[in-house]
């Protein structure tokens, strides 16, 4: 008799810590299916065919050659492809959109130019227009006719967006909102015919805006001079007595906050994708300089300290993507669960992305720091090439340098990582308390000595295990705020720990995910044994980062006795046996080496 499947209800935001992923939950990039391959070739050809012949026009900003490029790609469907189809979208779903980032990610300065548009330019009006907003805006903005810009950060409000200063004061008749004030490092500005605009109705009421460019009283500062991504436009901007039209109001006064922080949402789960996309770029430079650069008779290619640099970049990058596309397959299926309830398709999308928000905090500052890694060790291995304006690995790394402060810098991302994730288990989203006095009792019984069955055992153990770790020092400090002894939010050095330990965590559960997966989908012991080192060595390294991360955390608010209890805790969950990481890693580099490419 055939087994029945047992609908699975999705999980959570938040909830994989506390709750076990099975291998087919998730989706892997592996799973494309032929439509979605064509769309990424398609990207790959307009790649090839525009970004790459005017890879020195898009740097010097010439020609507005961003604007036209941007029209290039509307018309192949691209700006609008998460988009409903009743203002000309093509309304794909969520992994393909995140598919079409992740090739995009490989356009250098152009990325900023295509993700600003696409995502905080576009998605305010989907998910808080009136309808005659959406059918005045959107199908202009799908169709490139229009270019858009987003208009939040101030000189004196970066982070803390709310503090504000641009106002928005309604006219005698009632017709207009008169704005002034002053924006900065605003993406596309240069070229946006609509800005996506925030101010304070009557100095202190948050609200957001739809503004044409052309509006009277709107200037524009020069291009700013900046260290990377200097193909894109970021200008100041200036409005002197700009009147609006009230009918230009976007969401409900006051309530600005709500589109600032879920339009967020969405553009951290981007960045992770357009990171890894141009991470996997660098690591294909970093091989074919590797290979090609002889130095003692042979390739530089040949020698360990090389070979660990390859596989340390392709590692990062492996971990990242899986993470990424778990999440994407979250988000797809939670919209989807959504919209069979009813829910309009620019709420569920909204409504999705924030369910997902720690997930998409993670995210940012898994793929930025992933990326910023592999673009530094792409100059090293560069060597005083990599130094030269002349080859791509400099360009590469000013670029790179960006996506840790934008869409919130990792700093706020990783507080908010953990602030959401305590909020939300208090709020009864999932259940955290349960899990974390398991974690008590457990400690205060004796380890099991059961060796763990299976291919991956060791592996499922361990993760287990440092989820353990994550709640045992959650858990205790936690519970030294509800006691009023710790102010976890003047504790920031804690909250940083937390949050690395969350990162470790939720990419060594989705790689080993994915590796589950694959093996289940290979009979080729070869190809399996590569990704099996990619799961082992980074599983090995999260086991001695999450360590002295609790370590580091419970040596900060416990001592004496109590302390010497958590540390025999973290000890006795972090004990995944010691892997050949030397082995491991020369073998995924000999993968690269040979594919003479990021081959993953």
């Amino acid at each position: 008799m055939a087994d029945v499947a047992t609908p699975t209800k999705v999980l959570r935001g938040g909830e994989f810590l506390v709750r076990a992923t099975r291998p087919d939950e998730v989706f892997i990039p592996e799973e494309f299916n032929e439509e979605q391959r064509m769309i990424r070739d398609m990207v790959y050809d307009f790649i090839a065919t525009h970004i790459v012949p005017n890879t020195d026009k898009i740097e010097h900003q010439k020609d507005n050659i961003a604007a036209k490029l941007l029209e290039t790609v509307a018309e192949l469907g691209l700006l609008g492809s998460h988009m409903p189809e009743a203002y000309g979208g093509m309304e794909m779903d969520t992994n393909t959109n995140t598919l079409i980032c992740d090739v995009m990610g490989g356009t250098g300065g152009f990325t900023v130019s295509y993700a600003a548009h696409t995502g905080i330019g576009m998605l305010p009006v989907l998910y808080f227009g009136t309808e005659q907003q959406k059918r005045e805006f959107l199908p202009r903005l799908i169709s490139g006719e229009l270019k858009a810009a987003y208009c939040l950060t101030e000189p004196g409000s970066g982070s803390d967006a709310l503090a504000a200063k641009t106002r928005a004061d309604l006219s005698e008749d009632g017709q207009h909102y008169v704005l002034n004030g002053q924006k900065m490092w605003i993406s596309n500005a240069g070229f946006a015919d609509v800005f996506i605009v925030f101010a304070q109705v009557g100095g202190n009421q948050f609200t957001g805006f739809i503004v044409p460019a052309k509006t009277a009283g709107i200037t524009l500062g020069a291009e700013e001079n900046k260290l990377g991504i200097k193909g894109s436009s970021t200008r100041q901007v200036f409005f002197e007595n700009a009147k609006i039209p009230v009918g230009n109001v976007l969401g409900e006064i006051g309530k600005g906050h709500l589109i600032a922080f879920n339009t967020l949402n969405t553009g951290r789960f981007k960045l992770n994708a357009l990171c890894n996309g141009g991470a996997k770029k660098a690591i294909t430079s970093s091989v074919s300089y590797a290979n090609e650069r002889h130095q003692f008779n042979q390739p530089i290619a040949n020698f360990g300290a090389i070979k660990y640099k390859l596989a340390e970049q392709a590692i990062r990058v492996f971990a990242s993507e899986s993470a990424l596309y778990r999440t994407s397959q979250l988000i797809q299926d939670w919209n989807k669960q959504l919209q069979g309830e009813g829910v309009e398709f620019g709420q569920a999308k909204l409504q999705a992305a924030e369910e997902y928000a720690i997930e998409c905090a993670l995210l940012k500052v898994i793929g930025s720091e992933a990326l910023d890694y592999v673009v530094d060790e792409n100059v090293q291995i560069h060597g005083g090439m990599g130094y030269s304006e002349e080859g791509t690995a400099a360009r590469a790394y000013r670029d790179a340098r960006i996506n840790r402060i934008y869409e919130g810098t990792n700093e706020i991302n990783r507080l908010l990582a953990v602030d959401m994730f305590f909020r939300r288990g208090m709020a009864g989203a999932f259940d955290m308390v349960g899990p974390a006095w398991a974690v008590q009792k457990e400690l205060a019984g004796m380890p099991s000595m059961d060796q763990p069955a299976g291919a991956y055992g060791q592996e499922e153990r361990a993760v287990e295990d440092l989820k353990k770790v994550v709640l045992l020092v959650a858990g205790a400090a936690g519970k030294l705020q509800m006691e009023g002894k710790m102010k976890l939010k003047e504790e920031q050095e804690i909250l940083m720990n937390l949050a690395n330990m969350l990162i470790d965590v939720f990419q060594a559960e989705s790689t080993l995910l994915r590796v589950q997966k694959l093996a289940a989908r290979t009979d080729k012991p070869c190809e399996q044994a590569v990704y099996d080192a990619i799961l082992r060595v980074f599983l090995h390294d999260a086991n001695a980062r999450i360590a002295k991360e609790a370590a580091d955390a419970v040596a900060s608010f416990a001592a004496d006795d109590l302390l010497r209890t958590f540390l025999m805790g973290i000890k006795r969950f972090t004990k995944y046996p010691p892997v050949n990481v030397k082995e491991g890693r020369r073998r995924i580099a000999d993968t690269l080496i040979a594919a003479n490419a990021y081959a993953f």
